[in-house]
């Protein structure tokens, strides 16, 4: 098992002469240190005009506990207690200080002494001596101590408050964490008289702490993992020597207590590229810049920037991560990277506004990647139930800085763009509902759909007829064409409907006599021409022998009365 001593420090690193200290302290034999009496108690030093009973009044609250002073230092005379002796105050004998819950969120537990029963603890309230706390993959609680300290107990956690005492001092304490598995960050008000006072104690460590931040983290794998953020701490491991681990540096302790050398975390994340808000109200996605070095990184949603009201978290492999969503609102986002070690780095804090509703409509006309007649088209989008109004914009290419059509309508989610020319577009849009004072409250933008404007193909406006049944007619590479033949004008009934690949046909097949024919283009961009005007074909009779078969020519062609 190992110590850690804790003092706040310069931001650079303690002076030389701390570290000094530091490390004299803990050559110390530990159990001899004055307010370090360890598992027996705190050491008073007798001073003139010293009573039994004022030393209960003051370490005990109650002077009616002078006795048990008495009887635990086996002072022969109560009445004359010598100048400079020293008197021991038994912890048991020290009056116990409830924790207070600042925040819980997700699966919490908590367990109160003499009881079996968890139960999910509320805020504010009181966390005895002996209390269980518990929290699941999705659970975060931050505790406050008697002497303002705070602990910020991280997912997937278990550990008991195993002792709450008061010490003589006021807002003084002697707090004791048993931390069975996971991550407590704790933060610890500086204290020149060393009057604040909290031991973390893991399966394989110890950590004392009188002013600082710091993450403690129980392994599975028995390890204890300690990274400074604030201050310097002292390891001592039950192998080797004392290691001071300043401000920005962390060491990992075996399992058999051996103490690794101290070494740099990794920096703080760039915040440069990070996203200022986000607007899914499915999920809470973040892509973010990677740490150079980093085996895993740590996400927390939080809504403070002391991150003690955590909501969100999550460990992954990359710096892109995916969280629950939440409700809109103004947050902070924090990251670190986490070396091969285990052990996480240097923290980045900064603001995040989530805006997701009301969520945006849905496209239904054009579709995505539609090519469509240049001029005058309609937009069209489904309704949402939260939503009084609607804002489109149209913008050529993608900037929207200067969009084509920006326009709010209520009722139906539609609108009518101006003539446009062919060219490539996007669209978006959003919804809007009323509030309580009247206010219009627009949601986020859809992700910009495009389609293109195209000229429209034209019908084939010149027919020539070659051999008085076959037509042909002008068109660009690629185009298909529809072709209607009737004998009437109105097209009622079709002698013939039929899909070309070729510009051109043959109406050698039709009886003889007057015939309208009518041409519309298939073009390449999936649009369709309007039909041609109608042209007027008259296909003559054929020369037949006196048996009713058709005569022929030379080359097989039938003959035609001229």
């Amino acid at each position: 098992m190992f110590h850690i001593q804790s003092r706040l420090a310069e931001r650079a690193g303690a002076a030389p002469a701390v570290l000094a200290l530091l490390a004299l302290a803990l050559s110390v034999p530990f159990a001899t240190r004055a307010q370090d009496a360890g598992a027996d108690g705190l050491e008073h030093t007798v001073v003139a005009g010293d009573t039994l009973e004022a030393l209960a009044r003051n370490y005990l609250d109650d002077a009616r506990q002078w006795p048990a002073l008495q009887q635990a230092n086996r002072i022969a005379d109560p009445r004359r207690l010598q100048p400079g002796s020293r008197i021991l105050i038994p912890n048991a004998l020290l009056p116990t200080r409830p924790a207070r819950v600042q925040f819980t969120h997700g699966q919490v537990q908590a367990t109160l002494p003499g009881t079996q029963a968890p139960h999910t603890p509320a805020a504010d309230q009181a966390l005895p001596e002996g209390t269980r706390l518990q929290t699941g993959s999705d659970g975060f609680i931050s505790i406050r101590l008697f002497d303002g300290s705070t602990v910020r107990v991280q997912a997937d956690t278990e550990l008991r408050l195993s002792r709450l005492r008061k010490q003589a001092r006021p807002g003084s304490a002697q707090s004791v964490i048993e931390l069975q598995r996971g991550v407590i960050e704790p933060s610890v008000p500086a204290a020149r008289d060393g009057s604040r006072r909290l031991d973390i104690r893991t399966p394989s460590a110890t950590a004392s702490v009188r002013g600082t931040r710091f993450s403690v983290g129980a392994e599975e794998d028995a390890r204890t993992l300690t990274a400074v953020t604030e201050g310097t701490v002292a390891v001592q491991g039950s192998v080797g020597a004392t290691a001071l681990v300043p401000h920005g540096q962390g060491l990992a302790v075996a399992a058999n207590g051996q103490a690794g050398s101290p070494q740099a975390l990794l920096p703080a994340p760039d915040p440069t590229h990070w996203p200022a808000s986000v607007h899914d109200a499915d999920f809470l996605r973040l892509h973010l810049p990677p740490v150079p070095g980093a085996s895993a990184y740590e996400v927390q949603l939080a809504r403070d920037a002391d991150l003690t009201q955590v909501l969100r978290a999550a460990t992954s492999r990359s710096s892109d991560a995916t969280l629950p969503a939440v409700e809109d609102g103004d947050y902070q986002l924090a990251l670190r990277a986490i070396d091969v070690q285990g052990l996480p780095g240097q923290r980045t804090v900064r603001p995040l506004r989530v805006k997701a509703h009301p969520i945006p409509p849905l496209y239904a006309a054009p579709a995505s990647g539609a090519i469509l007649a240049a001029g005058k088209l309609r937009l069209v989008c489904t309704g949402v139930a939260e939503a009084g109004r609607y804002r489109l914009q149209l913008a050529s290419g993608g900037d929207f800085g200067q969009p084509l059509l920006d326009t709010s309508t209520d009722g139906a989610c539609e609108a009518t763009t101006p003539a446009l020319p062919p060219g490539r577009y996007q669209w978006r849009v959003a919804s809007l509902r009323r509030l309580a004072d009247g206010h219009w409250d627009q949601g986020p933008f859809a992700a910009a759909q495009g389609f293109s404007a195209v000229a429209p193909p034209q019908a084939p406006a010149t027919v020539e007829v070659r051999g008085a049944t076959h037509l042909f007619w002008p068109a660009q590479p690629g185009q298909r064409f529809e072709l209607q033949a009737a004998a009437n004008a109105d097209f009622s009934p079709l002698l013939v409907d039929a899909t070309l690949d070729r510009p051109e046909w043959s109406a050698a097949a039709l009886p003889p006599g007057r015939i309208w024919v009518r041409i519309r283009t298939l073009d390449t961009s999936g649009l369709t021409s309007a039909f041609s005007t109608p042209h007027l074909l008259t296909i003559p009779a054929r020369v037949q022998a006196g048996d009713g078969l058709p005569v022929t020519s030379g080359d097989g062609q039938s003959l035609q009365r001229p």
